[in-house]
């Protein structure tokens, strides 16, 4: 990790298109201004880290949805089948 030291009205660069800038100290809280391109997400780390535990546990969800969903069309189809098979026997039956 790098550590830089700056003071109020001062800058750090990242890359061509990333500036972090301080904005104001007070006591133990720093505010920083950040410019970056719209299109990039910037979040705090805690906010990060409640996002992606929510994606994940989404993620989850809908695996087992889709998972419910597959036992209920190949239960479907297995009905579909022995209804089938059960129609085949009376007619040859008659």
């Amino acid at each position: 990790m790098l550590v830089l030291t700056r003071k109020i009205g001062q800058s750090i660069r990242i890359g061509d298109n990333i500036v972090i800038k301080i904005v104001n100290v007070d006591g133990s809280q720093v505010k920083i201004g950040i410019e970056a391109p719209k299109g990039m997400a910037i979040f705090r780390e805690e906010l990060y880290e409640k996002l992606k535990e929510s994606n994940i546990e989404a993620l989850n969800t809908a695996k087992e949805l889709k998972l419910d969903e597959l036992l209920l069309k190949a239960e479907n189809s297995m009905n579909k089948v022995g209804a089938s098979q059960n129609k085949e026997q009376k007619d040859d039956n008659s």
